[in-house]
Order: C-alpha cells, then sequence, then structure tokens
C-alpha cells in the first residue's frame, strides 16, 4: 500500500500520544486506588465500575481516530488492469528433438496444449503472433488478436530437422515490425514481447549472439523457457538409427534471457510450462496501476466510531 500524501501519516503521532496520555490517566487511577483503602466507601461512591470495558471503548475511539488519519493521506494499493494494446510472440520450436517423450505425451505434444493455455491467459485485445523454428524459421501467424488463427496454426506445427533459434528471434522481430508500422499514432508505444520456448541449441542459421543485439536494437525483449529434460531421447529409424540423447541445453536459453532484459524459465513437464505461460501472460497482458482506497478507510473509521458511541451507550449511559 502507498499513500498519495504520506506526509499527512504524521498525524499518527497524534494518535500515539493520546493513547499514552490514555495509559498514564489509567495509571494515575490505580494509583489514587490503592491510596483509598475504604474500599466499601469507594463502592457507595462509585457502585459500578466500568472495568476492563472502557478499555474497549478507548480501543475503538483510537482506532476511528487512526482509520481517519489513514484516509487522510490518501492510501493507493495496486490494481492488475488488463492491457489495452500489446504484441506478444510465441516462438515454438519444432526440430526433431521435440519428439522425445520425457516428457508426456511428447514435448512438441505438452507445447502445443501449454501454448494454447497461454492464448487463453491473455486479453483478447493483445495481439499474438506464431513463429516455428527448426532448420528454419517461418512466421506461421502474423501477430494478431484472432485467437482461431493462432490455435490452427499451432494445431497443424510439424517437426523437421535443425534447430535456427537465432533466425527464431530475426522472424519475430519481422512479426513485430509489420505490427508497428500498422500502428496509427507514431507517438503510440506498444509494448513487444518475444516468448521463445525450445529444448536445445542453435545448429543452423544466424548465432544467437546476432538476434539478441538485433532485439535489444528494437528494444523487445525476449522470454525464453528450456522445456524437457535432460534425460529426453529420440529414436532415428534406419539401419544406421538408433536412440539418440536430446537433453535440453538451459544456458543457451538464459544468456539470451538475460541479455534482452527477458525472463528466463525452465519447465520439464506440461503442468510447469503451463503454468510458465500463465506467469508471462501475466506479466505482459496486464499492468499494475495505483488505485485510491480511501474510502475504506473512511469506512472503517465510521465503523469504529459507531462501535464507540454503541458501547459507551450501554456500558456507562453516556455517548462517550
Amino acid at each position: 500500500m502507498d499513500y498519495l500524501e504520506p506526509s499527512r501519516l504524521w498525524f499518527l503521532f497524534g494518535v500515539i500520544a493520546l493513547a499514552a496520555i490514555y495509559l498514564a490517566v489509567q495509571q494515575r487511577r490505580h494509583q489514587y486506588a490503592v491510596r483509598f483503602t475504604n474500599v466499601a466507601l469507594l463502592d457507595a461512591v462509585v457502585p459500578k465500575r466500568p472495568g476492563w470495558r472502557r478499555h474497549v471503548t478507548a480501543l475503538a475511539f483510537l482506532a476511528a481516530i487512526a482509520a481517519t488519519v489513514v484516509a487522510f493521506a490518501r492510501p493507493t494499493h495496486d490494481v492488475k488492469v488488463p492491457r489495452e494494446k500489446a504484441t506478444v510472440v510465441l516462438a515454438i520450436d519444432t526440430s526433431l528433438s521435440m519428439d522425445a517423450t520425457d516428457v508426456s505425451p511428447s514435448r512438441i505434444d505438452a507445447a502445443k496444449s501449454a501454448a494454447v493455455q497461454f492464448l487463453d491467459a491473455v486479453p483478447g485485445t493483445i495481439n499474438v503472433g506464431l513463429v516455428s523454428f527448426d532448420g528454419a524459421a517461418r512466421v506461421a501467424v502474423e501477430p494478431t488478436t484472432d485467437r482461431s488463427k493462432v490455435r490452427k496454426a499451432i494445431d497443424r506445427l510439424q517437426l523437421h530437422q535443425g534447430t535456427a533459434i537465432g533466425e527464431a528471434i530475426f522472424a519475430s522481430l519481422d512479426a513485430i515490425g509489420s505490427v508497428k508500422a500498422q500502428t496509427d499514432s507514431v507517438d503510440e508505444t506498444v509494448p513487444a514481447r518475444i516468448v521463445l520456448m525450445s529444448d536445445g541449441e542453435t545448429t543452423v542459421g544466424r548465432a544467437n549472439d546476432d538476434a539478441v543485439t538485433a532485439a535489444n536494437t528494437a528494444q523487445v525483449p525476449v522470454s525464453t523457457i528450456a522445456f524437457g529434460t535432460d534425460h529426453g531421447e529420440i529414436v532415428i529409424p534406419g539401419p544406421d538409427g538408433g536412440p539418440v540423447s536430446v537433453p535440453v541445453n538451459k544456458s543457451a536459453l538464459n544468456d539470451i534471457a538475460d541479455s534482452t532484459g527477458g525472463s528466463f524459465f525452465s519447465a520439464a513437464s506440461e503442468a510447469q510450462l503451463a503454468k510458465v505461460y500463465a506467469d508471462i501472460g501475466s506479466s505482459i497482458g496486464f499492468t499494475l496501476e495505483p488505485r485510491e482506497i480511501t474510502m475504506w478507510f473512511v469506512g472503517a473509521a465510521l465503523v469504529a466510531m459507531m462501535v464507540t458511541a454503541s458501547l459507551s451507550l450501554a456500558w456507562t449511559n453516556r455517548l462517550l
């Protein structure tokens, strides 16, 4: 919680001072009662003493004042608000290693399922594009708010040989650039991000470092997801084929995220991947904006005042 007028919180020292004065008065009352040894006469003079109940009334009164002071300082708290505009390009690895079954039912099938869930996690006003990459990178869907196009393209993804992570970033930047070129207002800055999911390392195409330089020039962060386990295998058909180990290369993907201002994630199951996509969707699709909550504390002060008055009337037959 933050405050629009934090200097007004100094009035809380007044509340603390009132509490201290109240405690001092109660101490003096106690000392007087000890000195007044004729208890029978004291009972006759003051037959009904409120005892602990007067402290409850005092606490409620102090709480009312404290809540009023906090309201006077105009408190705020952050609220998640859907972005009106943003562009996200999903870059999904379609190399042969994505056929590994260390993630059930397979890496590629789990990736498809999680990517579709991601589409449901971001607001409908966000443009989402799709890039698939293996030995080459292809823009499967230009960034659009039409989720059905992206879903169909995800479902049609096919595996091929090679892994061109650098080319995937370049293709994603081209897709983002096409959206920026269509922006009506030149003064409007539409946030964009690339979300790249892979299980391997670059084997063909332009180097990752070149792609990182291009992403930084375009001021587009690249968030990366290392998907799979260190025990993945695929089977190469043919007489010279057989099982081939396809462990995940996390370090290369981590470097890309760190160098572009993105975030790095690691997922070893479909559930983990779905959670990663949900977290990314929340950070991209929503922004935190302050909302003033003064009325909450005004209401709390009113309730505390009403409690104070009710208890005072019930226990002492006086309003205060």
